[in-house]
């Protein structure tokens, strides 16, 4: 079966959710899939690293940022360490930066802006919980899917 956002709604229409279209494709990959990871932070990125470090392989590590676009929660040496530990992408409802570099790492990277700015260290947030951005419910352990269409998750899987 096609993994195509559009193939997929075609065939499971009702039963998916279909983000609104706010993202930028950052990575050097622009489809990817796989099981949603989640972590809800502002302006503070210690729990994305350690996301990234423990989500398993294959993951789609979801972050709500909540949309800020004062300062990145992502760039090149935390998208280095997710393709070295396997992580499928990352999609960020906030921003990222070192962009002329993730656009040569192959890793699906969205987000919804770019900041040269660092997120403080603080250590504050959530993992592992419900988000809601983009008009859907990211809930861990659904399944994400992104190409250039747009992104769907759904409940199961469809691989």
């Amino acid at each position: 079966m096609s993994l195509k956002t559009t193939d997929l709604c075609d065939a499971h229409g009702s039963t998916l959710q279909v983000a609104e279209d706010i993202f930028c494709s950052f990575g050097g990959r622009r489809s990817f899939h796989g099981p949603i990871f989640t972590v809800s932070v502002f302006e503070d990125n210690v729990l994305v690293r350690e996301a990234i470090e423990s989500i398993p392989v294959g993951s789609v590590l979801v972050v709500d940022g909540g949309g800020s676009k004062r300062c990145a929660l992502l760039g090149d040496r935390l998208a280095a360490i997710a393709i070295d530990r396997g992580l499928a992408g990352i999609i960020i409802n906030g921003c990222v930066r070192d962009t002329a570099d993730l656009a040569k790492m192959e890793i699906g990277v969205l987000a919804v802006g770019k900041s040269p700015r660092k997120s403080v260290k603080r250590g504050k947030g959530k993992r592992d919980k419900p988000v809601q951005f983009a008009g859907m419910n990211w809930i861990p352990n659904q399944y994400a899917y992104v190409d250039e269409d747009g992104i769907v998750i759904s409940k199961t899987s469809l691989a």
